[in-house]
């Protein structure tokens, strides 16, 4: 599939078919390999030529907006399929995959009423994509919001012994908690341990001799209980951290693990939820959005052809695919079907030294109405 199209217009001198068939007849013997489709605009309201120049100021920005939220959405569909693990689906509008909706576009008259006024349709068509624009902010922030939650659990759960969660590494028969006595975890780093052993039943008085227990071991830390009495832990955590061991803040409670292990579980499902919800949100809204770009392009091709080719409405419109590296000989093809007096001064600054080229500050300036749409 394409992802990079041009939609051209072109002046009619005689007949629409006259011309279509030539650019059809030049293309087949001079760029084979060009897809070519014709670009059916239906009779759009024309209004006053005030409002089509007054159109047309409006038109790159809002073309702009609508293609930037259009990639947005791809690109959040992408990022979802990749961390869901699902294959890659043909992006569609109604069923019909993107490329085919563009190059056999058929304007949506329920929608759009034709007789409607130009800035009508465009104000329409902004006013939609920006409100779906708004409503992916506030679906991606909800997911967005699930998934730091259950990153700061993951964290906790899988960080040093220094910061992490130590309800799942402490079983109820490793901590004595009475009137008198209570057990302390003590983090030690790991080349400390030989220190540990030897000096924790001497930190302060009334510790239980050889109470001392290894629970666990990472890279950096090892985690060891201590049974003392409940009146000198005080001093015991103060004397500890002075020799540079850390006395975590811990409390057994099945309770608070079994709530803990419940909410990760509910955050799981709803980060599976929100993301399963936001790719079949955003499958559809791409195609409400690529089918009012496109409808806009209509727009934007109708109103810019009035205002380079004059009244009544006499161009065609059409669609074009051409690679890289044929681009230039397309070019002049397109060209070559103009009217060849009005040629000339629609050349690069390059090429003629001036021209309108020059005027308009564009030295991709054409004799006929051209511009690009990038799918991705």
């Amino acid at each position: 599939m394409a992802t990079r199209y041009w939609v051209v217009s072109l002046p009619v001198q005689n007949s629409a078919s006259t011309l279509w068939n030539r650019l059809q007849e030049q293309i087949s013997k001079h760029s084979f390999d060009t897809p070519l489709y014709r670009f059916n605009i239906p009779n759009l309201r024309v209004g006053t030529l005030d409002s089509l120049l007054s159109l047309s100021d409006d038109l790159l920005k809002s073309n702009s907006f609508i293609e930037g939220v259009s990639h947005k959405i791809r690109r959040q569909i992408e990022e979802l399929e990749r961390v869901s693990g699902v294959e890659s689906s043909a992006l569609t509008v109604d069923g019909v995959p993107v490329d085919s909706y563009l190059t056999r576009f058929i304007w949506d008259e329920a929608k759009y009423p034709t007789m409607s006024p130009l800035k009508e349709i465009v104000d329409s068509i902004h006013t939609q994509v920006a409100k779906i624009e708004d409503d992916l902010k506030v679906r991606v922030a909800e997911y967005n919001n699930v998934r730091s939650q259950l990153n700061a659990i993951n964290r906790k759960q899988s960080g040093s012994l220094a910061v992490r969660d130590l309800s799942n590494l402490v079983k109820p028969e490793d901590i004595i908690s009475s009137e008198h006595l209570v057990t302390l975890l003590a983090v030690v780093p790991k080349y400390s341990q030989k220190d540990w052993l030897a000096s924790y039943e001497t930190l302060t008085s009334y510790v239980v001799p050889r109470s001392s227990k290894k629970l666990h071991e990472d890279n950096e830390y090892a985690l060891y209980t201590v049974t003392l009495f409940r009146r000198v832990a005080d001093n015991f955590r103060t004397s500890a951290r002075d020799k540079g061991f850390q006395i975590r803040d811990f409390e057994y409670s099945p309770e608070a693990q079994e709530s803990r292990k419940q909410e990760l579980e509910k955050l799981v499902q709803d980060q599976e939820s929100f993301r399963s919800s936001l790719l079949q949100w955003s499958y559809t809204s791409y195609g409400e959005v690529f089918s009012s770009w496109m409808h806009f392009c209509a727009v934007r091709i109708f109103s810019e052809s009035i205002l380079r080719y004059g009244l009544p409405p006499s161009f065609l419109a059409c669609v074009l695919a051409p690679s890289v590296k044929g681009e230039k000989k397309v070019r002049s093809i397109l060209e070559g079907l103009c009217d060849s007096a009005n040629s000339s001064f629609w050349k690069s600054e390059d090429e003629v030294g001036g021209g309108m080229a020059a005027l308009g500050g564009d030295a991709d300036a054409h004799p006929y109405v051209s511009f690009t749409i990038n799918l991705v």
